[in-house]
């Protein structure tokens, strides 16, 4: 997608990256037409509020509120205390955004005032100031050099389907980029190229699926909240198919961050109540700090399993110096390398054309045009049939990798590049005659031991699995001196975390979530091992040691059975 050219009006304005795809049906939007997309793109919002993020955290005049009632109900609300509700958060029922103009925009600590007795209401269930959460968009480095063209129709070959756009910045419907001299608000439009770029327009190049529609998300280019990012995740789920997201928490390997519990409930209404109940789809780039030694699966977005977390590889199939590593990675696709390795062609601002689109940014939005197109094959795909479609027609082909394995179940795995290269053909002739997996169980046990796979509970009982979950409480006093290894009763051995150099913090892990896809389509029954592997570095007194806090507590999600 190509943004137009700023007005005078808009000149001040950014856009942030996220992306969504939607099919349309023939009998209820007229003509058939191809999935839709939504992209936007920003430079970033300020000093976040995960540990090891950096400074304190950063209040903000906005909050996120609870109310019964409806929304004439929260506008009085919202009056009594002096805020202005802005209206319901994203696909969250009955939680609002209420905003108040006589509160410092941006301070360390939360300000009190008569507005503070909103927490205290009786009709308020639930209230909570914003923080500012750092989040970062995921290209490996900036381009300077652009294509320039002349052509006077360039700028109509590329648009935005207004219903899936939204600038949640400005709480406005017009997600149009803020340009600046150094196009800071770029990411967005070259993410929205790569997708759904027009066939045949003889000018740059041709969208993975070109006839898809596209909307655009501004979101980063201002604070970002937990609120906002929930808004962002919450767009139109009845219209919008895919939400595809190259953006996250710091890759700078010490920071331990993810989504907030309004983002974690948008996550899961979409997956329940998006597109009409068979879940909404959301693609996350797997992050860039692989030069400071980062792990993805202390970035809580790539590890949920409401998300498809993508890697990169480089055209000659080697581990890009960016990259990052977990076992949250699902497929991976092409993306930029080392200086004599190409990049990625695509849509650029000002009506241009690049040729230096990079990082794991260039390789979430190529996932969501390839589910666009098995969208588009068959519109009856539930969020679940599209991760296990990624994992059934992946290929490791030529990806270097020393740590390739093959699971119990036959699947070979590794975890730089998932189940492997993304192969679009494959994906899209399997989803001509896919049947849809069966419902999703979910088996949680502690302690870590022996699990039946809640064999005699049938609602909860996990027969062959898909993700696996270990939430831990860790005291440690050098988090980044540690290694945690899941090794399945099969004896799959699945690295959870690994050592960084540059993790020096001492909060250890907070019921801190890891999930690994390694033991897809294994059995769930019998011995599973967690192996915490601690080595002192020079940096830290050995005689301090680590602590599991409290028993670890582990879920596996699963289908019932393999047919």
């Amino acid at each position: 997608m190509l943004f137009p050219h700023p007005s005078a009006e808009r000149s001040q304005r950014g856009t942030a990256h996220l992306g969504s795809t939607r099919a349309r049906c023939a009998a209820d939007r007229g003509p058939k037409r191809g999935p839709r997309l939504s992209v936007a793109s920003g430079p970033g919002s300020g000093p976040g509020s995960g540990p090891g993020s950096g400074p304190g955290p950063v209040f903000t005049n906005h909050w996120a509120v609870r109310i019964a009632g409806g929304q004439k109900q929260a506008d009085r609300i919202a009056a009594k205390y002096g805020y202005i509700n802005f209206g319901q958060i994203g696909s969250l029922e009955g939680h609002y955004h209420f905003h108040h103009s006589r509160v410092v925009r941006r301070a360390p600590y939360s300000l009190k005032g008569p507005h503070s007795f909103i927490h205290m209401d009786p009709q308020v269930d639930w209230a909570e100031q914003q923080v500012v959460k750092h989040r970062v968009k995921r290209d490996a480095q900036r381009d300077p050099s652009f294509i320039n063209f002349n052509d006077p129709k360039w700028s109509n070959m590329w648009y935005i389907d207004h219903l899936a756009s939204y600038d949640i910045n400005g709480n406005d419907h017009d997600p149009t980029p803020r340009y600046d001299s150094r196009n800071e608000n770029m990411h967005g439009t070259r993410c929205a190229g790569e997708v759904a770029a027009v066939a045949n327009n003889s000018h740059c190049t041709v969208g993975v699926a070109y006839n898809a529609h596209i909307g655009g998300i501004r979101m980063l280019d201002g604070d970002v909240t937990d609120l906002v990012e929930a808004k962002s995740l919450g767009i139109r789920p009845d219209y919008i198919d895919i939400y595809s997201a190259s953006w996250g928490p710091k890759d700078d390997g010490k920071t331990v961050d993810g989504p907030g519990l309004l983002t974690k409930q948008a996550f899961e209404q979409g997956i329940k109540k998006g597109r009409k109940g068979l879940g909404s789809i959301f693609v996350w780039a797997s992050g860039n700090g692989g030069r400071q030694g980062d792990h993805c699966s202390c970035d809580g977005y790539t590890s949920s399993i409401y998300t498809i977390s993508i890697s990169s590889t480089t055209e000659n199939g080697n581990k890009p110096w960016y990259l990052e590593v977990c076992s949250s990675i699902i497929a991976t696709t092409y993306s930029s390398g080392e200086f004599n390795e190409r990049n990625i062609i695509t849509t650029d601002l000002r009506q241009l054309c690049t040729d230096g689109h990079t990082g794991t940014s260039v390789s979430a939005p190529i996932v969501a045009g390839i589910v666009a197109l098995a969208l588009e094959a068959n519109l009856l795909l539930t969020w679940r049939d599209v991760q296990h479609l990624l994992v059934k027609t992946s290929r490791p082909v030529h990806l270097k990798a020393d740590d390739w394995k093959t699971n119990a179940a036959g699947l070979r795995v590794s975890h730089l590049y998932g189940f492997g290269l993304v192969d679009a053909e494959a994906m899209v002739l399997e989803a001509t005659k896919w049947r849809t997996v069966p419902p999703q169980h979910t088996c949680s046990q502690m302690p870590v031991l022996t699990t039946s796979g809640c064999s005699e509970e049938p609602e909860q009982h996990v027969d062959y699995l898909e993700h696996v979950v270990v939430k831990v409480l860790i005291a440690h006093p050098r988090r980044g001196d540690m290694e945690i290894n899941l090794i399945s009763p099969s004896g799959t051995t699945s690295q959870l975390l690994a050592k960084r150099l540059f993790d020096s913090s001492n909060e250890g892990f907070r019921n801190w979530e890891f999930m690994t896809v390694h033991f897809w389509g294994e059995r769930s029954q019998g011995l599973w091992t967690l192996e915490i592997v601690d080595t002192p570095s020079k940096q830290r007194n050995p005689e301090l040691l680590g602590k599991v806090q409290q028993h670890v507590h582990i879920k596996a999600y699963v289908e019932m059975n393999n047919n």
